[in-house]
Order: C-alpha cells, then sequence, then structure tokens
C-alpha cells in the first residue's frame, strides 16, 4: 500500500484556533482612523439609503426623506413637524409616527 498519497486529515487541515491565536496582524498593523471613520460613515449611509429606496413610489421615496430629515437634520426642512409632512404628503399623522418609529427602529435609535 502507496502511504505517500494519503495524508492524515488532523495534519492537512489547519487548525483554526491555532491560526487565530498566531495571527497578531490585528495588533500589529494599526487602523487608519479616517478610513475606519470613511468605512463607517459609507455603511449608515448606506442603510440610510436602503431603508428610504424601500417606500414603493417617488411620493413614498420622498416621505421617508423627509422623515430622514426630520429625525437626524430637523432644520433642514423648516422644523416642519411630522404632522405637517403628512399633511403635505397627504398622509394620515398615524402613517408618519409609524414610518418615523420604523426608521428609528430600523437605525437603532431610542425612540
Amino acid at each position: 500500500m502507496n502511504n505517500q498519497n494519503k495524508t492524515n486529515p488532523a495534519q492537512s487541515a489547519p487548525n483554526p484556533a491555532r491560526a487565530s491565536a498566531g495571527d497578531d496582524a490585528f495588533f500589529q498593523n494599526p487602523v487608519d482612523p479616517k478610513i475606519e471613520a470613511r468605512a463607517m460613515a459609507a455603511e449608515a449611509i448606506a442603510h440610510v439609503l436602503l431603508w428610504i429606496s424601500e417606500g414603493t413610489t417617488l411620493e413614498q421615496r420622498g416621505l421617508r426623506a423627509s422623515i430622514v430629515l426630520r429625525q437626524v437634520r430637523p432644520d433642514l426642512i423648516g422644523g416642519m413637524t411630522l404632522e405637517a409632512l403628512g399633511e403635505q404628503a397627504g398622509c394620515t399623522p398615524q402613517t408618519v409616527h409609524k414610518l418615523a418609529d420604523d426608521f428609528r427602529q430600523s437605525m437603532g435609535l431610542v425612540s
């Protein structure tokens, strides 16, 4: 029997615990704070844009974008209330408040 082509599975498969324990690249290579901040900001913006895009019509997406502005920077929409947004969009206050709550929950913000 030829044992040269056979390998012991224990010898050929690297031990993941040992590979990670010996890999100190995380501690040896410092992360550039600017790169890290850009990546985090891009991820957050993408998450917000995905939430806005869940609207099926242009009007719904506009309402969602306005709700985001109201929650994040109300000064950008003249401090308009959620009720006023609903009136302009032709929605009930309950619909607008439900969307605002959905946004806060989706983003992990406290409501």
